[in-house]
């Protein structure tokens, strides 16, 4: 599920631990990784072909990111998903098996403590959350689930995606049976004795699959997976700009505890059983906020931002309404260059009444106010393979 390299990086230094390493450190050491302390970890930010190098080949070919970073946690329990439904507004009951689903957690305000996947596979709910929130995620989920729902943090296991239009064919030929798999799909199998928990899915905009995989067995998949024709693997730098392009929003950046789901653009992940006209109306954290924005619109907006000219307006950047304003309206969340577009775009919550396409802003940079007009998201349309 979801990374950035301008955002929650560890730093380490006096009193501050050093950063956790991957599995796959080594192996990203030999492939010329350059590495960056981000969430605790220590994670590779580009290798020798370079950041552009590397998004572009994952919008034509197919590129292998390490996510072991991420937390993966299952719960089990006769009645994990109602459970899990009193702390994510989300429409746990009705996912199939072998689906997945992207869900957050809400605070009591309404805000957005974490986004998370959430997939059914045999009795056990998996969940993928970020690494920055993995202690977070957990105390929120033990102090809100009853005892009967057990609880676990998979550490024995790494995270795999290897995303863009060619990861399907490379996938099939490892694993015939992946090439019936849709969008969202889950589904288990086998790869040289080691169980695989694949979905298909990732946080790029294109088609591809996030694999988890046991640990001792994450170093010889990887090996094999950059093997195969038009593989190459890619780093935070990345999957920082596909994300960004693809409209994809980055929790600490994009949202936070202070933001609520209709603010961030994410009133669809709202489902349709837990509104208020539905079968299981609110029963979550901040239901009251959360339904009244749906209903009543909230006051402000996640919205797209093309800045004019070439240089890149990045996360914390001041916007204001006009020109010579002296209070900001916002400040943009993420940004940066957008390779397959060849131009800057940026993303930011701004007051309701400035959220239409074509409206200016301006945004503070180097002590002059540079325009930005208003754009719609995604920059550029998704990839993922909906169809049989």
């Amino acid at each position: 599920m979801r990374c950035a390299i301008e955002a929650r990086q560890c730093r380490t230094g006096a009193g501050m631990t050093e950063p956790k390493q991957l599995v796959l450190r080594d192996l990203h050491a030999e492939l010329g990784a350059r590495f960056v302390p981000f969430a605790g970890w220590e994670m590779p930010v580009q290798y020798a072909a370079g950041v552009m190098a590397e998004h572009l080949h994952c919008r034509t070919a197919a590129a292998l990111f390490d996510v072991s970073h991420m937390g993966q946690l299952v719960l089990r329990g006769a009645e994990a998903d109602r459970a899990l439904e009193a702390l994510v507004p989300a429409d746990l009951l009705a996912l199939p098996e072998g689906r997945q689903r992207y869900g957050l957690l809400t605070t009591e305000a309404g805000g957005i403590l974490d986004d998370l996947m959430v997939l059914r596979l045999g009795d056990a709910l998996h969940l993928v959350v970020n690494a920055a929130r993995v202690a977070v995620d957990l105390q929120h989920l033990r102090a809100g689930l009853p005892a009967d729902v057990t609880l676990e943090h998979e550490r024995d296991r790494a995270l795999l995606a290897l995303q863009g239009p060619g990861a399907g064919e490379v996938m099939a030929a490892l694993l015939p049976g992946v090439a019936g798999m849709r969008f969202m799909d889950a589904a288990l199998f086998e790869w040289q004795g080691a169980g695989l928990r694949l979905t298909r899915s990732g946080y790029t905009g294109e088609d591809g699959f996030e694999i988890s995989v046991p640990r001792m067995s994450a170093e010889s998949l990887a090996r094999v997976l950059l093997a195969q024709p038009g593989v190459a693997p890619a780093g935070l730098g990345a999957r920082d700009s596909l994300r960004l392009e693809a409209g994809l929003p980055l929790w600490g950046q994009d949202m936070d505890e202070g933001v609520s789901p209709a603010e961030a653009g994410l009133a669809w992940a709202i489902g349709k059983a837990r509104r208020a006209d539905g079968a299981r109306p609110g029963g979550f954290p901040g239901a009251q906020r959360v339904l009244d924005e749906l209903a009543s619109g909230p006051a402000r907006r996640r919205v797209g931002l093309l800045p004019e000219g070439r240089a890149p307006m990045r996360a914390g950047v001041e916007l204001f309404a006009a020109e010579d304003d002296a209070a900001p309206v916002g400040r943009i969340g993420s940004g940066g260059f957008a390779p397959s577009l060849d131009r800057p775009v940026a993303t930011a919550i701004l007051p309701i009444h400035l959220c239409g396409t074509g409206t200016r802003v301006y945004g503070a940079l180097r002590g002059r106010r540079l325009p930005l007009a208003v754009a719609a998201l995604p920059f550029r349309p998704a990839g993922y393979r909906k169809g049989s």
